[in-house]
């Protein structure tokens, strides 16, 4: 009949998603594990905790990219935003002690572009070797009018382990205790609604060179992911760890506080707090506020350590070997008042 509907003609195309399956297969390999059962394209994915655990505490974490990836989506790079996509989820779960194990993806559009897709999860697959975890699933939602030709949106999972007796609670954290700030490699995925903002008032130029990077290489720079540095500190230096913490939205002011126990308050000093070029870029060229820069980036300072002043050096040259550069940047307090983080 030549009035027959079919999927295709309402703008699903079946062969398409197929034929990404058949795409990504080899590079969702590359990620597996020993624990992983099956492979893709099941039900549900399958993940064997086995014998590793006495006393295992599940840890989950789910995220997106934000409007990052409405700038990845402008410039035409497709193949780092899923690295974005896993650092934000995994580097949550860290934040507690645990280990990553497997990372699902769901990734939706209204036309499905293969090319496109397959760029997209091959960040994704990249991300879970970096952070050694195993890219067991994930869905691909071909939706017709629900996006703008071009545009696709992405959130992640990702599930972690961690003996009970090593779960960081933040409950150790004591007055006399520094911060340890570990660099970022740019903005991560937060703040791009302002960054954009910021951008056009500029008149866009991505070209623009910060000390030998143009702008738009720095603000797609791909979130650092800390899981290997930092699982293999806590694995030699667990006893000095007394907590984590990952800066996303909310910057400098609100992330950190978030893992100190009541009573105590955060004073992190300003001058440890030098903006990299593309911070610098923003602040100027926005006329952002100080403190406004403090509760919306990272400000160069993507995960911190909080830890006593003595382990220090050792935390900072094994995290050196690893290539990420630290500092501290303050300490714990008693708390005074309601202020409970002071920057100053």
């Amino acid at each position: 009949m030549s009035d027959a509907l079919t999927y295709r003609a309402a703008g699903v195309d079946i062969d398409a998603g197929n034929a990404l399956v058949e795409r990504i297969k080899p590079l969702v390999k590359r990620t597996s594990r020993p624990e992983v059962m099956g492979g893709l394209g099941g039900f549900g994915g399958l993940f064997n905790l086995g014998g590793k655990y006495r006393e295992p505490v599940l840890v989950s974490g789910t995220d997106g990219v934000g409007t990052k990836l409405k700038l990845a989506q402008q410039l035409g790079r497709h193949d780092t935003i899923g690295i974005d996509l896993v650092g934000m989820c995994v580097n949550d779960v860290l934040v507690q002690g645990a280990e990553p194990l497997f990372f699902l993806d769901y990734f939706a559009t209204g036309k499905l572009d293969v090319d496109t897709a397959a760029a997209v999860v091959g960040g994704i697959a990249r991300g879970c070797e970096l952070a050694g975890c195993a890219l067991i699933g994930g869905e691909t939602a071909e939706m017709p009018d629900m996006y703008p030709p071009g545009e696709y949106d992405l959130a992640g999972f990702t599930v972690g382990a961690v003996e009970k007796a090593d779960l960081l609670s933040g409950d150790a954290i004591v007055a006399g205790d520094v911060v340890l700030g570990v660099a970022s490699s740019g903005p991560h995925s937060n703040g791009y609604s302002l960054i954009r903002k910021i951008l056009d008032r500029a008149g866009r130029p991505l070209d623009l060179d910060l000390g030998g990077t143009k702008l738009a290489d720095a603000l797609m720079a791909p979130t650092t992911i800390y899981v290997k540095p930092m699982l293999e500190l806590l694995a030699t230096q667990r006893a000095a760890i007394h907590g984590m913490a990952h800066i996303t939205g909310g910057g400098l002011k609100e992330n950190i506080i978030r893992v100190v126990p009541d009573g105590l308050a955060l004073a992190l000093d300003a001058g440890t707090l030098t903006l990299p070029p593309v911070f610098d870029w923003l602040q100027r060229e926005g006329k952002v506020a100080r403190e406004e820069m403090w509760r919306t980036f990272n400000c160069g300072i993507g995960f911190t350590v909080i830890l006593p002043q003595a382990a220090v050096a050792a935390a900072t040259a094994l995290l050196a070997k690893h290539g990420l550069a630290s500092r501290v940047i303050g300490a714990v307090v008693k708390a005074s008042g309601d202020e409970r983080v002071h920057i100053g």
